[in-house]
């Protein structure tokens, strides 16, 4: 049954003030009685419309700097009465509180200010108090009360005023008293994990997480899975900031290996190298660092031509025409990059199917944060690895050092391995990645796959031989024993950089020893699961 509920009276509260004159209006015109608070309520009064202050409503002025205005019986007895209870009503008449039937209130703009990085006073007064007790009071009197807190909900409320003589359905009162519920949760997920970090706090008693959604997706992971993007308060440079240029809608995979290639573009500082990155089912298959995006793109192509079909690019610089028109050569889902010139743009356009994102910026490697993941009944919680090789102490622990052309090899092939999925081991060479082994449960076969990657890349490249020979390897963490390492010899790995700290460690090194190869530990596992 839709149970309608006639509104005679509304309270309208709002930061957001997108549309607010025309719902003020629509609603007088349909003979509600408006109540308003602070600057909302001046608003509303300066274009002729009749509004009751608030203040005038409670018998109180606002004070406190605007902290206790709508704090009191008069405001949360309107909202929470139960009409038709004899027990309510007498309490209302003897008290002189009059139903108020829909309420109208986005919150202070806590998000966005955090984001700005405002200093913590300033953070701390843009935490509503009022607006989510309202917003909480009236959703719990949804049977009848609508509560609306953002502006794309007037047109439906104006709708149902129409159609059902100047009332709102018990249907719609119960969606917006869900989506109120789901808002003030969420505002109070930005708020709480701000204050832990402020306080570094790592482990709070209670942690919880919170987002808008952005877009319900087609599926999930597979056909049968039910999905959807939420947007987060997070400020971080990726697919949430990107700016969709064209292409198809994004599907949940797409957006699980753009956040991947992303992540991992970010590690190349824009101002010292051109860097490609290409993705496929959340691994990167090639990573190149050149003088220009397109030779940087050729380079990480040649790792697993492969693979990269039907892969997603990452960029750390604005999408030239050159690189445009490389890229469009094989079948790509997504390109994602700061930015792009018009004539890329152009270019890109004569693939209607491949999306371009634009992200604006890119992701710091070094910035805290916090990643989840779901398990059965909870929640696991952690910072995001940060760490960077640039900012590690490399200890050389055999008896040859690494040449300096060595150690860039290996630093890049580190800053590559720290993205790759776990068992994971990285060969690179002249700054490109060329063979990766990713996800294996022995870091042996990891060390096997990627060398045989190589060996098929050499042989779809008519090389005499694969890049592995003369190149460096990267493992994300330490060799248990001397096998993997010597599968990474033999492939001709030359210099090797790992964390180290395995109980066997000098059998390692002993290994190197013998067959005259450098290797650093750097003291930092990158394991990703």
């Amino acid at each position: 049954m839709t149970h309608p509920h006639r509104v005679t009276r509304a309270l309208l509260s709002v930061s957001d003030k997108t549309g607010l004159i025309e719902f003020a209006r629509a609603l007088a015109v349909r003979g509600i009685e408006l109540v308003s608070t602070g600057g909302t309520a001046r608003a509303i009064a300066e274009t002729g419309l009749k509004v009751t202050d608030v203040s005038n409503l409670t018998g109180f002025p606002e004070m406190m700097d605007g902290r206790v205005k709508t704090l009191h019986p008069k405001v949360h007895g309107g909202l929470l009465a139960i009409r038709g209870n004899a027990e309510h009503t007498k309490a209302m008449k003897d008290h002189g509180i009059a139903p108020i039937d829909l309420l109208v209130v986005n919150l202070y703009p806590f998000e966005a200010t955090m984001r700005s990085g405002a200093s913590f006073e300033e953070c701390i007064e843009n935490i509503d108090i009022g607006g989510p007790a309202m917003i909480r009071a009236a959703a719990k009197n949804h049977d009848h009360v609508a509560v609306v807190v953002e502006p794309d909900d007037y047109h439906a409320v104006l709708e149902e005023l129409d159609s059902y003589e100047g009332a709102t359905t018990l249907t719609l009162r119960k969606r917006l008293a869900s989506k109120a519920y789901a808002r003030t949760a969420a505002y109070d997920a930005a708020i709480s994990n701000w204050f832990a970090a402020q306080l570094n706090i790592e482990t709070p008693d209670f942690r919880a997480f919170g987002g808008r959604l952005s877009e319900a997706l087609r599926y999930g992971e597979n056909p049968h899975q039910s999905a959807a993007f939420y947007i987060t308060a997070d400020k971080r440079p990726g697919v949430s900031s990107a700016r969709q240029v064209q292409g198809k809608q994004l599907s949940y995979n797409n957006i699980n290996d753009t956040d991947a290639a992303y992540e991992c573009i970010g590690e190349f500082d824009a101002k010292r190298t051109a860097a490609c990155v290409i993705v496929k089912h959340a691994n990167p298959c090639g990573v190149a660092e050149g003088s220009d995006l397109v030779s940087a793109y050729r380079k990480a192509l040649a790792c697993d031509s492969t693979s990269a079909f039907g892969g997603i690019i990452a960029l750390n610089r604005t999408l030239d025409a050159e690189a445009a028109r490389a890229m469009t050569e094989i079948f790509t889902e997504v390109i994602i990059a700061p930015d792009a010139t018009d004539e890329a743009i152009k270019i890109i356009a004569t693939k209607k199917n491949l999306r371009l994102l634009l992200a604006g910026a890119l992701p710091d490697p070094r910035a805290a944060g916090l990643t989840a993941k779901t398990v059965a009944g909870g929640l696991l919680v952690q910072s995001r690895d940060n760490a960077v090789v640039d900012d590690m102490t490399l200890k050389t622990v055999t008896q040859r050092a690494p040449t300096e052309k060595e150690l860039a090899d290996m630093r890049f092939a580190f800053r590559v391995a720290k993205h790759v999925k776990s068992n994971t081991i990285v060969y690179a060479k002249d700054l490109a990645t060329v063979g990766i082994g990713a996800g294996q449960m022995s870091r042996v076969d990891s060390a096997r796959i990627a060398a045989r990657k190589a060996e098929d890349a050499a042989s779809a490249l008519g090389l005499a031989a694969p890049l592995t020979k003369g190149s460096v390897v990267a493992s994300d963490a330490f060799f248990p024993f001397a096998d993997g390492l010597l599968v990474a010899i033999e492939a001709g790995a030359t210099a090797v950089i790992q964390p180290g700290g395995s109980m066997r460690d000098n059998e390692v090194i002993e290994a190197a020893d013998a067959h005259g190869i450098a290797m650093v530990f750097t003291g930092t596992r990158h394991f990703k699961h």
